[in-house]
């Protein structure tokens, strides 16, 4: 099953909360995505059926290997995009903000060739 880009924001999320805090709930998550608690209940779920989020006995949040992978990538995505758009001359909430939508369809190939690139012209 093909994780929709809701999921991968849900990750990614996650991701960066816990690097700020050593445990993080899912009222945690609905604060920064500015989601309500039922949204946020079904996406945990969705993501804990398809293995991608374990909750431990005190009900912190905590990415598998998997749901990690996912995180990470579409981290990274999003920061190279985003350092890609302000080389152009792109405003920082804009280059963000366009690097979010496009984080999530652009093909591993394309992304792959901009990190090339990039290393060559360092």
């Amino acid at each position: 099953m093909r994780l929709q880009e809701s999921g991968e924001m849900y990750l990614e999320t996650l991701l960066l909360l816990s690097r700020e805090h050593p445990e993080v709930r899912a009222v945690d998550l609905g604060e920064r995505m500015g989601y309500t608690k039922p949204s946020v209940s079904r996406a945990i779920g969705l993501l804990k059926h398809m293995g991608h989020v374990v909750t431990d006995a005190d009900g912190f949040l905590h990415l598998t290997p998997t749901g990690l992978a996912i995180a990470e990538k579409t981290y990274e995505r999003h920061t190279v995009l985003t350092h890609v758009f302000m080389a152009l001359g792109v405003s920082e909430k804009t280059a963000a903000d366009d690097a979010c939508k496009i984080e999530h369809v652009i093909s591993d190939e394309t992304f792959n060739a901009i990190k090339s690139y990039l290393s060559q012209s360092e």
